[in-house]
């Protein structure tokens, strides 16, 4: 891990965005950097989004704690994730639920789906290289519409951002779990909602303001 790297670590536990020690081991863990295209690897450790190609961003390090920490991840969780750009986000979820230093009896599991097919490429590759590939399963499809073969997930998020919820979603969501998705326009002010399933009682929350790339599919907006 790059001095950078635990700086920038550093920083966000100091302005309370980073909190929990199992979600800042993770990222101490999983650095950004080898899961970025070359020409912009040198940048890893700044506190922003960066291309990786197809139109698409690695999130800011900020914007991964804060999803990481609104999720309530816990060892053994099930996991789906809509966007998986590439892997970073993922594997960074893979070391909570799934830990290096336990029994993989005891290892969750994350699902993370991609619809452009170059980027689900560089995201397995990426999650094969850093040693995730039997705690990840990469999926090329469209996102919106969940991955009903694993259901029911323990968490779900989207790292893109819908008109509104997308039902399948929450369909897949297991009772009593969390699903984290930013809500909005295209180009204009979304915000990042934290769903709670509790029986047939579904509750939302406001966890402020976000920007994210749009959520293109079947639920999302049209392409």
């Amino acid at each position: 891990m790059s001095r950078q790297w635990e700086e920038l670590i550093q920083k966000l536990v100091r302005s309370g965005i980073l909190r929990s020690p199992d979600v800042i081991e993770a990222l101490r863990r999983v650095p950004r950097e080898p899961f970025l295209p070359e020409p912009v690897k040198s940048s890893a450790a700044m506190d922003c989004p960066l291309p990786i190609g197809s139109g698409q961003t690695a999130s800011a390090p900020h914007m991964v704690s804060i999803m990481d920490e609104a999720l309530e991840l816990e060892v053994g969780h099930k996991v789906l994730e809509v966007g998986g750009g590439s892997g970073w986000h993922a594997s960074t979820i893979a070391e909570i639920v799934a830990p290096s230093d336990i029994s993989k009896e005891s290892w969750g599991h994350v699902y993370t789906i991609e619809r452009i097919a170059e980027l689900a490429a560089f995201a397995k590759q990426n999650i094969t290289e850093t040693g995730y590939g039997n705690r990840i399963t990469v999926i090329h499809q469209d996102g919106t519409v969940g991955y009903p073969e694993e259901a029911p997930y323990d968490r779900i998020l989207v790292a893109a951002a819908g008109p509104t919820v997308p039902k399948p979603l929450i369909d897949q969501l297991k009772d009593g779990g969390v699903l984290l998705v930013p809500v909005g326009g295209v180009q204009y002010y979304q915000t990042l909602v934290r769903v709670r399933k509790n029986g047939e009682t579904i509750v939302e929350e406001n966890l402020g303001g976000v920007a994210f790339v749009p959520l293109i599919g079947k639920h999302g907006f049209q392409p």
